[in-house]
Formats: structure tokens, C-alpha cells, sequence
């Protein structure tokens, strides 16, 4: 594998990372070589006093910029709304037809690539080199992957854990829904239990599965890291993956040194 050094600002930086989900939402502040401060808002735009909260915690008030990664468009302009008119802060949002990328992109269509699938690559390119594969789990449970020649080529998208226990407690009349934390029960010696135990059971052998495909299709050295609200409870004595909760607003920050490399 071989190593990638991101760009380095001549001097320290505040910058306010966002990340917007389809579930969730994750604030964090970057100092041009590491994120901190990072909170999660489950509510979104939707939760104000969260959000503005959380927004104080990354340092809002004092930062020089914001920069923003949405899967959730019609929530972008609250966002810019409330960083201009509280913190007089002009929000950058990820555009890949604007800003500067510090991978490579080869995919027919670039547009459809989510934000967060763009930083999730681009922090683990930081990280670890090329090549690499993100896992994500979040609502959809993604896979993206970097080849040897530090590129974006693609990658597979799932069901995630709360879609797959969230359906079967749409879909029937008696199964629960259930609280994907906690220690995984010795067995399903409830309907609860049962289901946690499908859900994780399920999902760690999609994981490996899916890494086993990904390797054969593009190298055998490719280093799996995995990120995203569910990833610690999934992955839970799985050595195949490195899980790192930051990546995402990690990866927000390496695109914005790229953008602003004299750090302003």
C-alpha cells in the first residue's frame, strides 16, 4: 500500500465541519490537520437549539470558515441560513463541479456520488494511502473504494441496520423495534433479541463478504477502514476493519486544506 500525505496549511485554521445525513447529522471543528469537538445531531436543521449548540461547541463564533457535506439538499440553505445570519459565516458546500478534489475520479457519472461518500474517500486516502475501501454505516450501509492509482472507481451500496430492523417492524404486526446498542445477546431468546442478533449477525457477514469481493476486484492490499454511527456495535470483534467515527468530517477538512491551500 502505498502512503498519502495530505496538504498541510502554513498555518493553524478553525474551520466548522458539517455533515448531513439522512438520519443524522454530525458538527465538528478542524484545525487543518485533525477534526475535535465533534457532536452528533440527531435531529438535524430540525433541532435548532441542538444544532446551535453543537455549532457553539465547534467553535462557530470565532472560526475563520464552514464547510458543509449534504445528502440532504433541501436542508443546505437552513444551514447557510443560520451561519450567516448567527455567526456571519459564508457556508462552502461540496460541489464536486466547484471544489478541488485531492483524489482522482473515475466514474461515469461524478454528479451522482454522495458528499459523504466523497469525504469518506478522501479521509481514508489521507489516512491510510490507496488503495482503500470506506465502509459507512449510516441509513444505507456504503462501500467506496480508491484504487492503487488514487482514484474513486465506485463501490456497493446496502440496506443498513436500521433500515433492515426499522422494515420488518413496518412490514409485520408483531416484531418490535429494536435498539441496535448493547452487547450482543447469547441467543435469540426473545423476539428482540432474535432480531438484534439477525441484524448484527447479518450485517457482519455481509461486511466480510463484500470486503472479499472488493479485494478480488481490486487489489488484494486494499485497507478497509469503516465509519458511521453504526459501524463500533456491527463490526464488534471483526479485525478486518478500522473503525473510525471521525472520517467523514475528517475527510471534510482534507477537501477544504485542498481548496484553501494558503489556509485562507
Amino acid at each position: 500500500m502505498s502512503t498519502t500525505a495530505f496538504c498541510k496549511l502554513p498555518h493553524p485554521v478553525s474551520v466548522v465541519v458539517i455533515d448531513v445525513g439522512n438520519t443524522s447529522t454530525s458538527i465538528g471543528h478542524w484545525d487543518g490537520e485533525r477534526v475535535t469537538a465533534i457532536t452528533p445531531v440527531k435531529g438535524g436543521i430540525s433541532d435548532l437549539t441542538a444544532a446551535g449548540d453543537a455549532l457553539e461547541k465547534a467553535g462557530a463564533r470565532t472560526a475563520d470558515a464552514a464547510i458543509l457535506a449534504s445528502v440532504v439538499p433541501a436542508s443546505n440553505e437552513k444551514w447557510a441560513w443560520i451561519l450567516r445570519q448567527l455567526y456571519g459565516k459564508t457556508l462552502e458546500i461540496l460541489d464536486i463541479r466547484t471544489m478541488k478534489l485531492p483524489i482522482g475520479i473515475r466514474y461515469p457519472n461524478p454528479l451522482q456520488i454522495g458528499a459523504d461518500r466523497l469525504c469518506d474517500a478522501t479521509g481514508a486516502v489521507a489516512r491510510h494511502g490507496k488503495p482503500v475501501a470506506v465502509a459507512d454505516f449510516g441509513t444505507a450501509l456504503t462501500f467506496d473504494v480508491v484504487d492503487q492509482d488514487g482514484s474513486y472507481t465506485g463501490g456497493i451500496i446496502a440496506p443498513g441496520l436500521p433500515l433492515m430492523t426499522g422494515y420488518l417492524h413496518e412490514k409485520t404486526a408483531q416484531l418490535p423495534k429494536v435498539d441496535l446498542t448493547g452487547v450482543l445477546p447469547a441467543w435469540g431468546d426473545s423476539t428482540e433479541n432474535a432480531m438484534k442478533l439477525g441484524a448484527k449477525l447479518g450485517h457482519r457477514g455481509m461486511v466480510r463478504e463484500i470486503i472479499s469481493f472488493i479485494r478480488e476486484q481490486n487489489q488484494a492490499e486494499t485497507f478497509f477502514c469503516a465509519t458511521g454511527g453504526y459501524a463500533a456495535w456491527a463490526l464488534e470483534g471483526i479485525e478486518e476493519c478500522s473503525i473510525e467515527p471521525d472520517l467523514t468530517l475528517f475527510g471534510l477538512g482534507v477537501i477544504w486544506n485542498a481548496n484553501h491551500p494558503d489556509g485562507k
